[in-house]
């Protein structure tokens, strides 16, 4: 059977942030929160059902992501009946990888014992900062206190795969504060850390705030040094850079984001949840789009993504999965992408392709030569 990766989306969160471009809702009335969240859960299982119906006899299910908004804002029933409804509708592996995103306002000792009995094994903390100062300006509903608190809290709770995530090139924020956002975390010994640089998403206060004139985006020299000392100072830490944004000791890479970077299939459930099954692209509502690949599309997609990945990408893995060797597929591109070759943004060795670690300041110019 072929392998599938299941994305959960919950759509609910203690708060908007000021940068959160991601379909969610705050909850603010507690009476009405409950009600929603419980008539979203109750619809969630049903779709859940739907799916497997489908695609049960087709898929082994090795992975799973409950993200959001922030999921762990659910009562631990919902959790669980959640995961009941995942494991009833579809094969899941006995080790699979399950994770669930996390904001340090919403965990308890009893929400992660129950999350753990449940079989979820992956923590994802969103931290964002180790700066108050900071943390109250991107809107978050937690500080420094709570993620440390939460960290330990998780441990204890027999957490032995925790995801931290960090965010940097915030206005205002200095170099040494970044740096000290890091080592902060590295001495809680996580075994995974993703960091990623501020962007201004449409439909956000820092969007409003960027149009008005009143937020000014930190300058990308600046950016580029925090993003590369972060690279270097995982490294000496014992992480390994495995994807731009993402980096874990060996053996913890995230294996349901590897599927996004490495063309392979998953299914998401739930509002304006996304999907790659059969070739075909989709986005639940209310944000729906569908989308049948063509040839160039599966080609270009497996190239701008794999090349996410440090490791980069396989011709011989292109030419399996497609048909066509890949130099015969971009051979009007070649001249194109030689400047990248000859100033040493963009690597070939053998069968693979990928981006140096100064070829990824340029990411985007490159992946679109191949798109």
């Amino acid at each position: 059977m072929k392998k599938l990766g299941i994305y959960i989306h919950v759509p609910f969160c203690l708060k908007r942030c000021n940068y959160c471009g991601f379909y969610s809702n705050a909850m603010t009335d507690a009476t009405g929160a409950r009600e929603a969240q419980t008539h979203y859960v109750q619809w969630l299982i049903g779709k859940i059902r739907e799916k497997g119906e489908e695609f049960r006899k087709k898929y082994l299910v090795d992975t799973i992501f409950i993200g959001g908004g922030t999921p762990t804002i659910l009562q631990p029933e919902a959790i669980e009946a959640i995961m009941g409804a995942i494991r009833e509708n579809f094969a899941v592996e006995s080790d699979a990888e399950i994770t669930i995103e996390s904001n340090p306002k919403t965990l308890t000792p009893q929400k992660l014992k129950r999350y753990r009995a449940t079989g979820i094994n992956r923590l994802s903390i969103g931290a964002q900062s180790m700066d108050d100062d900071i943390l109250k300006y991107l809107g978050r509903a937690h500080d420094r206190a709570d993620f440390l608190e939460t960290y330990e809290m998780a441990r204890k709770c027999g957490f032995d795969n925790i995801n931290v995530d960090l965010m940097f090139a915030i206005p205002g924020q200095t170099k040494a504060q970044w740096q000290d956002t890091v080592e902060q975390v590295i001495m809680q010994d996580p075994e995974h850390i993703s960091f990623y640089s501020l962007q201004i998403e449409e439909d956000t206060p820092f969007y409003n705030d960027y149009i008005d004139g009143r937020l000014v985006p930190l300058d990308d020299g600046l950016d580029r040094d925090m993003y590369h000392w972060a690279i270097g100072r995982l490294k000496s830490a014992g992480y390994t850079h495995y994807e731009i944004s993402n980096a874990a000791k060996p053996g913890y890479e995230c294996r349901h984001n590897l599927k996004y970077w490495s063309f392979d299939e998953y299914l998401g459930i739930g509002d304006s949840a996304s999907s790659f099954m059969n070739g075909i692209r989709t986005t639940e509502k209310p944000r729906e789009e569908y989308h049948e690949n063509d040839f160039d599309d599966n080609a270009g997609e497996f190239v701008f993504t794999g090349l996410r990945k440090r490791q980069g990408i396989s011709k011989r893995e292109f030419a399996e999965r497609f048909g066509r060797e890949f130099w015969d597929v971009y051979e009007g591109r070649r001249a194109r992408v030689q400047e990248f070759f000859d100033s040493g943004a963009l690597l070939e060795e053998g069968d693979r392709l990928w981006l140096s670690e100064d070829g990824i300041d340029i990411s985007n110019q490159i992946m679109a030569m191949f798109v």
